[in-house]
């Protein structure tokens, strides 16, 4: 379905092009937004927290700066929303929990608030699973996100609200979180670009404790891949507060300028070891695939050169132990907590120092291996999620291509990339028989976020997708 002539499906660069020649004014497209979340976030629970009034008065500032032709930068006057674990000042962050129902850090995460200083307008916070700690969307505050291509089912987590907002039209950028594959998954639900940045290339500050070690990234959503490099060049460079975000920065420059115009070397992954794959996730994969080799890549089919079996079965007890400090920290959050979270903080208590130092161990050797694997290769193709949607109230799909699976079965592609601290972009596919979303996922070596932009710019326009809306 066509979208053309409504504001709030115009895309954050082309509303960005209408401000600067003056035919579009950044309080015209906020009120035109407003109406659509009023209209359409009923049956989604995609946004749980709003702004009206100041964001209003936001973009009637903003309105202001174009018609004197100074625009605080090119985000300026772009509605956005910002996911429900990051720290909002004027706003609570609940993160999907009862603890934190009025939860209120007075300042911003770093990346809202560079947002907000170039201008960025934003609408409210998006729904999360609780403690953003799941692969589905649901709480016990706010309940269930749907996914606006069929809302009975879910669009992923644990950025769920962030994705079904941007794609039914509730802004045309979101700020995300992906500490496991909670960006690319969910965008590849809900036919999105999302981008897992390199390991602090978005610096981190004002957060709320990491369950995942380091892994967590803060990252952009959108519809296009011009929309996300708008969001993403606006908000990344180093910071004195994060010190991990100056070698990102370091790694960055080295790789510039892009090598995008070259054929580049990408290895295709189609099965991680013995995991499950959907069918149509990998018929949909695998014209991807050809589609970047008529660009003129060479691709070759193969197994993943490394070992990240390790990681796939460390991970439940890094959440756990990750859950099991925050607790500590902060009794009064687990004593509100749902019993799985008690439980798995349990757990957690149970996991000793040894193990932990054995789970680090090997995320330094997986980030060493993965630096030697990009020697061979430019990048890496893989699916983005192994499942298509499943029931939104469902935590995960039980079975994968006919094959009992677990909790994290859905996942396996994407968790290795944030324990190895590598960009991840994933692109949209063709869709599945019922028309649900399917993703492709692009994986550069660290620093390598503008290259994987790149080669997502040349790809979509050789295979655009920005036209297919969900009919709510």
């Amino acid at each position: 379905m066509s979208r053309q002539q409504e504001l709030w499906a115009l895309s954050a660069t082309e509303l960005a092009h209408r401000y600067r020649h003056g035919s579009l004014t950044p309080l015209a497209v906020v009120r035109d937004i407003l109406e659509r979340i009023d209209a359409v976030n009923p049956r989604l629970t995609a946004v749980v927290a709003r702004r009206d009034d100041a964001v209003l008065a936001e973009a009637q500032a903003a309105t202001h700066r174009f018609a004197k032709a100074h625009p605080l930068s090119p985000l300026d006057g772009i509605p956005l929303t910002v996911k429900d674990s990051l720290f909002l000042a004027d706003l609570p962050t609940t993160c999907g929990t009862p603890a934190l129902a009025d939860y209120r850090p007075g300042h911003d995460e770093l990346a809202a608030a560079r947002a907000r200083a170039a201008g960025a307008l934003i609408l409210g916070k998006t729904n999360v699973p609780e403690f953003a700690n799941d692969g589905y969307t649901a709480n016990p505050l706010f309940g269930v996100t749907g996914n606006p291509w069929a809302p009975e089912l879910t669009p992923g987590g644990s950025s769920g609200g962030a994705v079904a907002a941007v794609a039914a039209g509730m802004g045309p950028l979101a700020i995300a979180q992906d500490g496991g594959g909670s960006i690319r998954r969910p965008a590849s639900h809900t036919g999105l670009v999302g981008l897992k940045p390199s390991l602090s290339a978005w610096p981190r500050q004002h957060a709320l404790p990491g369950l995942l070690l380091d892994f967590d990234c803060i990252g952009p959503v959108g519809r296009t891949v011009a929309d996300v490099r708008l969001l993403f060049d606006a908000v990344r460079g180093a910071s004195l507060a994060d010190r991990s975000s100056q070698a990102a920065a370091w790694a960055a420059a080295a790789r510039r300028p892009p090598a995008a115009a070259k054929a580049l070397r990408i290895l295709y992954v189609e099965h991680l070891n013995a995991n499950p794959l959907d069918r149509q996730i990998a018929a949909s994969c695998r014209a991807a695939v050809r589609q970047l080799a008529a660009l003129g890549h060479s691709v070759e089919d193969g197994a993943l050169p490394l070992d990240v079996h390790f990681v796939l079965q460390a991970w439940p007890e890094i959440g756990q132990v990750g859950l099991a400090a925050m607790f500590e920290q902060q009794p009064d959050w687990e004593a509100q907590a749902s019993l799985k979270y008690r439980a798995a903080a349990d757990a957690g208590r149970r996991i000793s120092g040894a193990r932990v130092w054995q789970i680090m161990e090997r995320v330094h050797r997986l980030r060493r291996e993965s630096a030697a694997m990009f020697e061979r290769f430019d990048l890496i193709a893989m699916p983005a999620a192994a499942a298509l949607p499943w029931p939104a109230h469902e935590a995960y799909p039980t079975h994968i291509d006919g094959q009992e699976v677990g909790p994290r079965g859905h996942a396996v592609y994407t968790g290795w990339v944030n324990a190895a601290g590598l960009p991840g972009l994933a692109l949209p596919a063709a869709p599945s028989r019922e028309g649900l979303p399917i993703g492709l996922q692009l994986i550069g070596p660290f620093g390598a976020d503008d290259l994987l932009l790149d080669i997502g710019v040349a790809y979509e326009a050789a295979a655009p997708w920005a036209d297919r809306w969900p009919t709510l």
